[in-house]
């Protein structure tokens, strides 16, 4: 019993650690992915700032991750001209996508993800 009282704790805190760092990286890439995905629409002709979230929050969606913060620079898209670049950046708290109910280790941190890519506007 004195075993499994010193154990114990030090298992599940290692346990628990685990969990939320495993899910710290799924997120980001997550974020990655979706901020990849806005900046894909953002060089194009015609991208507006809406169809771009739209599509962000989409990928999120599909992913389970609600809640994120989009910012597209310039704003509007379409303000960049040829061969400028555009970024797209997701943002969330991570409390917002844990698994855990109390996050231990990283509770207070917000994930982010940028993406920049050049314009592909007609010279």
């Amino acid at each position: 019993m004195v075993e499994l009282a010193v154990v114990l704790p030090l298992f599940l805190l290692l346990v628990l650690g685990m969990i939320e760092f495993g899910r710290m990286l799924m997120v980001q890439q997550i974020l990655t992915n979706a901020s990849r995905e806005g900046a894909r629409r953002a060089v194009l002709d015609k991208a507006t700032t809406s169809e771009i979230t739209t599509a962000v929050n989409q990928y999120l969606a599909n992913s389970g991750i609600n809640g994120a913060t989009v910012t597209v620079s310039p704003n509007p898209p379409s303000s960049a001209a040829y061969g400028e670049p555009v970024s797209v950046t997701v943002s969330v708290p991570f409390r917002e996508v844990s698994w855990l109910p109390s996050p231990i280790f990283l509770g207070g941190r917000v994930l982010t993800a940028t993406t920049a890519m050049r314009r592909e506007t007609v010279q």
